[in-house]
């Protein structure tokens, strides 16, 4: 088994790449995306619906995009931008021009509510927004609190040649009604604004690796949303950490990865607009996975080498038969991450496709990635080895640290540990070890072999289908109903999700019963879908500790006894 994850000592967050880690000298993330388009110009970068992007034509509408904010705004380096796409080839050319004109990223989840979107962007101070125009009429609600100054909206198919993208367009507007009604009439189109970007003399913006790049927001341990700062040396780190785990098996310019995970989330970002970006490799984008169909139909177009995915999305593919009927011959690598993944899912898959999965686990706060298992020596129910450079302990409850092989707070250090929490120190400092570690609030195990296995999360979370739920944020809207007095949110077992939310809650008169429907459509209201209890549970109390703190744990244990 290879050794390579070789460590030197404990880095201050987010300041500089090591040697060991850096063979280019890349300075920023820029330099990366740069070198890349220049050395593989005339591959294909990423495809979606039937259009395709070459290096070449990436950098250029990147170009245009940069040309706009430089000429055309009063956006100024380190100030925010919010992206707010699903894998589309809008996303990769909008966040290499903003990198390109020095602006921050700020990823929004396109299916963030209202009340979501306006803590983010007034929490970042964003001054700019891209939007998809599905989920234009969101912002509507909401724009006008914020300090967004320069709004951009883009439809599903405005990369594709005129006659496709005004089809494309057309039936998802009119026919499959996709695009709620918004006005907007100070936004502009993102097509408009390439054009008169096109051209432009472009300022070069020479940055540090200590520079912030991306503002990922997270709710860490706590469920209040934060912003993860991440920068260059975080993610040129996080990398060549991965790149180097794979560096076997990840060749370059001969790697097709499909991409259902979405880019806006750290994780997919790290392999698919980093690590596989740095190869010369090509990324099929998948809009919307959950159309299980017309996603199996995308992969029979493709000779796919590599594909990223979670536990459900393996379990839902697995178990129907147009899946079965794929050319999964050429498939060598299957990553999975953001929710652990089952025995049983990892089995069906390797039957059904002749490729192991192989499982990492990280945080937003790490750039993700903090260990991946080696392919080829994979342990199927771990999270492998920690990558090069990275640092591992488990300590308990008084800090102290836990001998081998007990269980204990997984705490990690390395470059790719965020710099902190946007102008948050006291939340910085909360989750940060006196020698410099991340405390990440899960449960894990070093065994004698190296390897980690979490045996428990962060004790509350709950993760559905891949997405961190707080269950103190779904706890204040159900509190927040004029007929509930109290309430407790747990996860419990599901077969599509992972996990799925389950409420108790008192109720403030007993004869006035709101049914759990009513409850549910509240919900729906003030929260993104997959946060929405799918199980309400009416009870007359709730049980508490002797201070009178609700004890989740004891929820749990009634509901799986049950």
């Amino acid at each position: 088994m290879p050794n390579e994850h070789a460590v030197t000592a404990c880095f201050e967050p987010g300041l500089a790449v090591p040697v060991s880690l850096n063979p280019q000298n890349f300075q920023t993330i820029l330099e990366v995306l740069t070198s890349s388009c220049e050395k593989f110009k005339d591959l294909p970068a990423f495809s979606c619906m039937g259009r395709t992007l070459t290096y070449r034509e990436l950098n250029e509408k990147s170009d245009q995009f940069a040309g706009y904010i430089q000429n055309h705004t009063d956006l100024q380096v380190g100030d925010r931008i919010a992206i707010q796409l699903p894998n589309v080839l809008q996303y990769p050319v909008v966040v290499f021009g903003a990198l390109k004109a020095g602006l921050v990223i700020v990823n929004t989840n396109p299916l963030y509510t209202p009340k979501e979107l306006e803590h983010q962007f007034n929490d970042s101070g964003v001054k700019a927004l891209v939007v998809l125009a599905n989920m234009a009429h969101t912002v509507e609600k909401i724009v006008h609190k914020t300090g967004i100054k320069h709004l951009i909206i883009t439809e599903l198919a405005d990369f594709h040649p005129p006659v496709k993208r005004v089809l494309i367009n057309s039936v998802v507007r009119y026919i499959k009604k996709m695009v709620p009604d918004y006005s907007l009439p100070e936004a502009k189109r993102l097509n408009d604004v390439l054009a008169l970007g096109k051209g432009l003399p472009l300022r070069k913006v020479k940055g540090e690796q200590k520079d912030i790049v991306a503002l990922q927001y997270t709710g860490g341990t706590t469920g209040v949303a934060k912003g993860a700062m991440l920068t260059n040396a975080n993610l040129i780190s996080n990398m060549h950490q991965l790149s180097f785990r794979l560096k076997e098996h990840l060749k370059e310019q001969e790697e097709l990865f499909i991409a259902p995970l979405p880019l806006y989330h750290i994780y997919a970002f790290l392999i698919h607009g980093l690590t596989l970006f740095e190869r010369g490799g090509h990324t099929v984008l998948i809009p919307n996975p959950r159309d299980l169909p017309n996603f199996v139909k995308e992969l029979n177009k493709w000779k796919f080498t590599g594909f990223v995915g979670l536990n459900t999305l393996f379990v839902g593919l697995c178990n129907r038969d147009d899946f079965k009927a794929v050319d999964f011959s050429n498939l060598k690598i299957t990553c999975s991450g953001g929710m652990p993944l089952t025995h049983a899912a990892a089995d069906q898959w390797k039957e059904l496709t002749g490729c192991q999965v192989v499982e990492g686990y990280g945080l937003t706060e790490t750039s993700p990635v903090v260990s991946f298992n080696p392919i080829g020596y994979e342990k199927v129910g771990t999270i492998g080895l920690p990558v090069d450079e990275t640092k591992v302990k488990v300590i308990d409850e008084e800090g102290l640290e836990s001998p081998q092989g007990e269980p204990g707070v997984l705490c990690v250090s390395g470059p790719q540990v965020m710099k902190g929490y946007w102008q948050q120190e006291e939340a910085t400092r909360d989750v940060m070890t006196k020698d410099g570690f991340l405390i990440t609030g899960d449960i894990a195990v070093i065994h004698d072999d190296g390897y980690l296995q979490i045996v428990d999360r962060a004790k509350d979370m709950i993760i559905v289908s891949g997405f961190n739920v707080y269950p103190t944020e779904i706890e204040d809207v159900l509190c927040s109903h004029p007929d509930v007095l109290e309430a407790a949110a747990i996860g419990v077992e599901d077969d599509k999700t992972g996990e799925a939310v389950k409420a108790f809650i008192v109720l403030r008169n007993a004869e006035k019963e709101p049914s759990t429907g009513d409850i549910r459509a509240y919900c729906k209201e003030h929260l993104t879908p997959y946060k929405v209890p799918k199980f309400v549970e009416v009870r007359k109390e709730l049980p508490k500790t002797n201070v009178g703190k609700v004890l989740r744990r004891a929820l749990r244990e009634e509901d799986q006894s049950a």
